[in-house]
């Protein structure tokens, strides 16, 4: 169902939201009266629309303790997902369009990130708050066809520098077998690992840490227990043995989402992050991917690429006292943006 939503993403499936479940919301005490699932059936069994949803809290504003309810897509929030959704079937779009407006009368929906395809989906009375940029680059002309002249006379001279130096690349597809997850485990710990130096080197805070981790494992084995061979992949840059890169996302349909990145930083003057990118775009050209998604973010790397702009959008369907507040936030913050 997941992959029959006419945009989606990896963060629609079963896989994404059950291993999120499994880990964020056991460690952070939500109890399992804090999620609510539910599900279409057709009388011939088959399944035809999953809604997942978290009762939540938000803050007004991160140094203020008033915090209020509010129902969220269950894996969505910062550091978690883009292009959020719920798995609905064409027949059933307008019964959980109807659902949600009569949820949203008892209490606010907060659907941040959604993606733009879920509009149908959306009560009478949604405000919209908030507009999330996602760069996307177009690969069937292949990765070769990618920025401009000078941009891609740039990538081969880095790639002549680090092969000098003794660096090469490989991809490393989803799992599709126990015996495989062993390698993906080493992989996302040094993804952690090298990501968190990054950061610490330009100053900046980071949610995928060691706390963060368990997700990423749960949801590495619940893609390999699939067969399917999607989910998490990576892109690794390696030097005499050892792990200098690795680019981290998840290839799904024929999308490759870009999630987070890590080098070590002795590298950074032979762009060996640019580089990473650069492989990790050719590798998904070569799995026969069309696009590569950069996921939210609008650094001036990604348009070096081609990336073009899609909009996620986040909305709020306010109830009482909660929503009203829900909305001043909301207000503020855009008054505060422009």
């Amino acid at each position: 169902m997941a992959a029959g939503e006419p945009g989606g993403s990896w963060f629609t499936t079963p896989e994404w939201a059950l291993a999120w479940w499994e880990t964020v919301g056991a460690r952070e005490g939500a109890g399992s009266e804090a999620g609510e699932i539910v599900v279409w059936q057709e009388p011939d069994g088959r399944v035809s629309a999953v809604v997942p949803l978290l009762r939540t809290t938000r803050r007004l504003h991160p140094r203020a303790p008033v915090a209020v309810p509010c129902l969220t897509v269950l894996g969505s929030g910062p550091g978690a997902a883009d292009h959020c959704g719920f798995a609905v079937a064409p027949e059933r779009r307008a019964d959980v369009a109807d659902w949600l407006a009569r949820r949203g009368r008892r209490r606010s929906l907060l659907l941040t990130d959604l993606d733009p395809d879920q509009a149908d989906l959306l009560p009478p009375g949604a405000v919209e708050i908030g507009r999330t940029p996602c760069p996307r680059a177009d690969l069937t002309a292949g990765p070769d066809a990618l920025g401009s002249r000078q941009f891609r006379a740039d990538l081969r001279r880095y790639g002549r520098k680090l092969a000098a130096e003794g660096i090469t690349f490989r991809w490393v597809p989803p799992a599709i077998a126990d015996a495989e997850l062993a390698e993906r485990f080493d992989l996302l710990k040094a993804a952690v690992r090298l990501h968190r130096l990054r950061r610490a080197a330009l100053g900046k805070p980071t949610t995928f840490d060691a706390a963060r981790a368990p997700l990423h494992v749960r949801v590495i084995e619940r893609a390999a227990a699939t067969g399917r061979g999607e989910g998490p992949a990576f892109l690794v840059a390696e030097r005499e043995g050892e792990v200098v890169g690795v680019l981290y996302g998840f290839q799904w349909k024929r999308t490759f989402s870009y999630y987070q990145i890590g080098w070590d930083q002795t590298w950074a003057p032979q762009r060996l992050g640019t580089a990473v990118i650069a492989e990790a775009i050719r590798a998904a050209a070569g799995q026969r991917l069309s696009t590569f998604d950069f996921l939210r973010g609008t650094e001036p790397y990604k348009y070096r690429f081609d990336a073009v702009d899609r909009e996620d959008v986040s909305w709020l369907v306010p109830h009482g006292a909660s929503g009203a507040l829900l909305g001043l936030k909301y207000r503020a913050k855009a008054a505060r943006s422009t």
